[in-house]
Formats: structure tokens, sequence, C-alpha cells
């Protein structure tokens, strides 16, 4: 099954992205640089990260069409 997922990290922030593989452990391309940005260094010793299923298909191209629209 191939889904759009959202990511949602303590600051709010949020990252919308697909997984064609439904990988339980794929929490997106996070840029590293952007994330040391977003957190100073203690916050990044302890933080969690929130993933939802937002979508899902066996269609890639449904898919590709819903996480634009996401």
């Amino acid at each position: 099954m191939k889904v759009v997922y959202k990511i949602t990290y303590p600051n709010g922030k949020i990252y919308i992205g697909k997984d064609l593989t439904d990988s339980i452990n794929y929490f997106g391309s996070a840029s590293s640089g952007l994330i040391a940005q977003d957190f100073t260094r203690e916050q990044r010793r302890d933080f969690t990260i929130r993933k939802e299923i937002l979508f899902e298909s066996e269609d890639t191209t449904e898919i590709n069409r819903k996480e634009i629209e996401l």
C-alpha cells in the first residue's frame, strides 16, 4: 500500500510527504540542516515527532496527486 503522510514536529512545523513502500520506519527525508536550525542542542536530545497516515492507495498516480493537494 502506498501512503501520503503528515509529520508533525514539536515546534508545530508540518511536513507532508509520500511513501511508496509503506515502511513503518520511514519518516521522510528531512534536511538535517533545517532540523538543526529549528531546535537547540538541548531540544534535540529528547523530542517526539508524530507520523499520521492521511491517505492510502495502490495507485501511484493517485498518491502523487494527493500529496500535491495536501
